[in-house]
């Protein structure tokens, strides 16, 4: 058992790193100052990520970046309307032993590797979408009766385009599910265009060291795992989960209008294991209601799924979820 005084010090210890870990990749990337923040967020806290925006904004070389300043081994799935499940999670083949016999041998797929970029997932087909629920999930592919575990430390970052793009095809909700964030990726402004510009109309890209290794990764994820969470925070995280719920008797009027179905415990543990790392970046040892709404709209816009009249109205689910906090009653300083 950890005493207080070495959690803080590996906690403070992880804050110096994170701040290191973001200078290296902006080095690389212009902007996204949030996004990245949220990134890191989820990968400390040992969550995937999906990213959502249209092509050309530099989704996927954030991830190859990532990989490299995290020492971590890249891999990366092109999704395609005619992508089978064997093309990301491998196949059996046929090979000769040493005597000349004919066995089977299990070929591994691009998703066993640490940190895999599922690109365009949305231009998957539903079949092959549903390959990767239990890689997400278990870290493992059972084929042939075989279970293969992934590497340590392993990640999913998905991309995927707006909706509204010809040829998407969308996520089952139990495979958002599995998402601990989502993450929308904005248009940069005219600034950020003339930096990329400048950075990126040259010959050479600039050189991006290596600042931790998966070891070190694994260790400052498992610190973060004993900052304590109060009882009248947890209850306050509940309540927010409970309120994306149309059923739910003190929800707000909006969200018994325009949702059919709220967010899943999964939510409430992308919440609190979040707001540890926002608490610790914040250079405090205990996590507040404010790390808590600091982590909402990633880790519960995915999870509100908006009725028939929700989607008629295009209405904003940040701005529903946005609603949705200011409406569920701060624990009083009593309860602390």
């Amino acid at each position: 058992m950890k005493t207080s005084e070495q959690l803080e010090s590996e906690l403070s210890e992880f804050k110096t790193r994170f701040d290191n870990l973001k200078d290296e990749i902006q080095k690389s990337i212009v902007g996204y100052d949030e996004l990245l923040t949220d990134i890191l967020v989820a990968i400390f806290s040992q969550g995937h990520v999906l990213l959502e925006g249209v092509p050309g904004l530099g989704k996927t070389y954030l991830v190859r970046t990532l990989s490299k300043v995290l020492g971590l081994e890249p891999g990366r799935v092109q999704c395609t309307p005619d992508l089978m499940p064997a093309d990301i999670l491998g196949t059996h083949i046929v090979n000769e032993n040493e005597e000349g016999r004919r066995v089977l041998h299990f070929e591994k797929g691009p998703v066993f590797a640490n940190l895999i970029l599922v690109d365009e997932i949305n231009r998957a087909t539903p079949k092959t979408q549903a390959a990767l629920l239990e890689v997400m999930q278990e870290h493992a592919v059972t084929a042939g009766g075989e279970r293969h575990t992934m590497p340590e430390p392993f990640f999913v970052m998905a991309t995927q385009n707006p909706m509204e793009m010809e040829g998407t095809y969308p996520l089952p909700e139990a495979q958002l599910d599995r998402f601990m964030f989502k993450l929308r990726v904005p248009f940069p402004g005219k600034e950020a265009l003339v930096e990329i510009s400048k950075r990126t109309t040259g010959f050479k890209e600039p050189e991006l060291d290596s600042v931790m290794t998966g070891t070190e990764l694994a260790k400052f994820q498992e610190s973060l795992t004993h900052v304590p969470v109060a009882d009248h925070v947890t209850a306050y995280a509940a309540q927010l989960i409970l309120a994306t719920h149309p059923e739910d008797t003190d929800t707000s009027d909006r969200v018994k209008r325009y949702v059919s179905y709220g967010s899943s415990p999964r939510g409430l543990q992308a919440l609190i294991r979040g707001a540890r790392v926002h608490a610790v970046l914040d250079g405090r040892t205990a996590v507040s209601t404010d790390d808590l709404r600091r982590a909402a709209l990633p880790s519960l816009r995915h999870r509100v799924i908006l009725n028939f009249e929700g989607e008629a109205e295009s209405v904003d689910v940040d701005g529903l979820l946005r609603d949705l906090m200011d409406s569920v009653p701060m624990p009083s300083q009593a309860a602390a």
